[in-house]
């Protein structure tokens, strides 16, 4: 599968908005389109999926390894692949949208904020392309696309001054109707506010798509063979407007060896039998009130005293805990199985990669086994004295103290979102 990789120049420079109305472009020409995200983002894959038609792949060298990466870029399916960046081309030291081309050997398109310049668009272009021998890089930035750009004169400006090896992959016009709703922890998902059909259309008529396709080509990756289904347990994955962060490849990896039922913890949805339970991250802090009645969520309350496993992570570790608070100073019941009280707070407390140590053996690790994954959190938490933590924190902030995985009867929650390439989700699945 082909793929190109649509990156920025910064932060908030139109990357989500150009990558949708590249794939819905390419779509409507016909191309089957796998939509990936660099980073660990759970928001704009969410608007890829809207658009495309399928899930998102996230591609983290952090989180996966460069062995992993590749290994999940080539379990998507389609005719090209279109990767949206994260920050800027070259920001980030875990994993930046720079490392994720580079290990994939991915070309680069670059989108430029064209709202007021036209030459200086171009020297920018050029700087981005020899930066990558200065600093080291294998990175090809092969064509560009003009961000909130108009017609005509600025156009022509643009194009007039781009060095010959670069690209011209079209504009995209600037009209508010492109804005995506943001809300504490970024953009709005996909299925809450997904931009409209014909805004997106309208952004993509002065996109160039064969000149996109023309820039795409094959990357390094390995072949991947379907594992063999094995379905002898079953993981309950709870899957709702407040546990909505799990990514795809995390999902794929428990339905190889396990049978994956999804339950609704605001619907009420019957537990049923299970041999083990995932509750993802979220926002369970916008259905406090819901989750503080829910008789699903006393249900895994009551599995998890049993001795089921239970894995949360980030907003299961809130639903888990004893209470949560949130920002209007509003003191809710949780699950109270593990011996925490979670506050909301305004200002986010953690946005980074994560490494963890496990310091015995726990759910997702053995002891002394390293896991990664990544942090985002507007929560604290305060502990009882007695909490018994899984990890300590090489990297990141965790929970408290240096640590992560609050621990009780088998029951994990912790702060860190890991990708199944991580290793993690194989270790839960073992102890079934």
């Amino acid at each position: 599968m082909k793929g190109v990789v649509i990156a920025g120049t910064r932060s908030g420079v139109g990357k989500t908005v150009a990558t949708l109305a590249v794939i819905k472009g390419l779509a409507a020409e016909g191309w089957s389109v796998q939509p990936a995200k660099a980073g660990p983002d759970f928001i704009d894959p969410s608007h890829h999926e809207q658009v495309a038609g399928r899930p998102s792949r996230t591609l983290d060298c952090w989180l996966q390894g460069a062995a992993g990466l590749r290994r999940n870029y080539a379990r998507g399916s389609g005719d090209i692949c279109v990767v949206e960046g994260v920050m800027g081309l070259y920001d980030g030291d875990g994993s930046s949208t720079a490392m994720v081309a580079e290990t994939l050997d991915l070309p680069v398109i670059l989108v430029v904020d064209a709202s007021a310049g036209m030459e200086s668009v171009a020297a920018t272009v050029h700087g981005f392309s020899e930066y990558a021998a200065h600093a080291g890089r294998s990175i090809d930035v092969v064509g560009m696309i003009a961000q909130r750009a108009h017609g005509g004169r600025h156009e022509s400006g643009i194009v007039s001054a781009l060095p010959e090896e670069i690209t011209y992959c079209g504009r995209i016009p600037p009209t508010d109707a492109l804005e995506i709703p943001d809300r504490h922890l970024g953009l709005e998902r996909g299925s809450e506010s997904p931009l409209e059909s014909d805004a997106l259309a309208g952004a993509g008529e002065s996109l160039d798509f064969e000149a996109i396709v023309e820039c795409a080509h094959e990357p390094t990756t390995p072949t991947v063979d379907a594992p063999p289904s094995s379905a002898s347990n079953t993981v309950a994955v709870a899957s709702d407007d407040a546990f909505c962060f799990a990514y795809p490849a995390t999902i794929e990896r428990l339905r190889e060896r396990a049978s994956v039922k999804t339950v609704s913890v605001l619907d009420d949805d019957p537990l049923g039998p299970c041999d083990g339970i995932y509750l993802p991250g979220g926002y369970p802090e916008l259905f406090a009130d819901s989750l503080a009645e829910s008789q699903t969520l006393s249900a895994i309350a009551d599995r998890a005293v049993d001795g089921c496993p239970v894995l949360g992570e980030c907003g299961g570790l809130l639903a888990l805990a004893d209470t949560l608070t949130t920002t209007d100073g509003t003191t809710h019941e949780m699950a109270g199985v593990l011996p925490a009280n979670v506050r909301m707070h305004e200002r986010y407390q953690a946005l980074d990669h994560v490494e963890l140590t496990a310091t015995a053996d726990t759910l997702t690790a053995s002891a002394g086994q390293t896991v990664r994954g990544h942090e985002f959190h507007y929560s604290s938490a305060t502990v009882d004295t007695d909490a018994r933590f899984a990890f300590e924190l090489a990297r990141g902030t965790g929970i408290a103290d240096g640590m992560d995985g609050l621990t009780e009867h088998r029951t994990l929650g912790t702060y860190c979102h890991c990708h199944p390439e991580s290793g993690a989700f194989d270790q839960f699945l073992n102890g079934l």
